[in-house]
């Protein structure tokens, strides 16, 4: 099923685009603001106007970390005040949104952004190992290991029944 820009290109799925694009051609920022988001839509003129709804899905009705109002998406993430990210799996989300909307549907989109879809879960993957390498308590998996080595625990009972007659 081909998408009918005018029709049914719903306004969660353009911003999700106009985000990603973002985040592809800048892997070095980790947010962006609102108005970049907003003007990246304008830019982009996927529907061929911007509508009047682009902004309020960006300051809420597509942010999985605020209260739904009403729309329930989880696209964006606000990392502080004015600043958004898109939405990976793991972060932390209002209750009344969970199950809902975090990607478009593959059949949602123009074919010539499709592409995207394949890069975002590429880049979740690659965020998540990131922040797995960087949290200080996984880090210490494995740490412990010697303790627990055949040579070491022999020697740990040694030391124990010295005592003993």
């Amino acid at each position: 099923m081909a998408v009918s820009l005018r029709s049914d290109l719903k306004v969660a799925d353009e911003v999700w685009i106009a985000s990603a694009l973002l985040h592809r051609e800048q892997p070095d920022r980790s947010d962006f603001s609102i108005e970049e988001i907003v003007e990246r839509v304008r830019r982009e003129d996927i529907y061929g106007s911007l509508r009047p709804g682009v902004y309020v899905h960006v300051v809420q009705h597509c942010v999985a970390n605020r209260p739904p109002n009403p729309g329930r998406y989880r696209m964006l993430y606000e990392t502080r005040e004015g600043r958004r990210r898109l939405f990976r799996q793991g972060d932390p989300e209002n209750p009344d949104r969970r199950d809902s909307k975090s990607v478009p549907a593959r059949n949602e989109i123009p074919g010539h952004y499709r592409d995207l879809l394949t890069w975002y879960a590429n880049w979740c993957a690659l965020e998540t190992n990131r922040a797995i390498e960087s949290d200080p308590l996984i880090s210490l998996a494995g740490s412990g290991r010697q303790l627990w080595s055949e040579e070491h625990a022999d020697g740990y009972i040694d030391r124990l029944r010295a005592g003993w007659k």
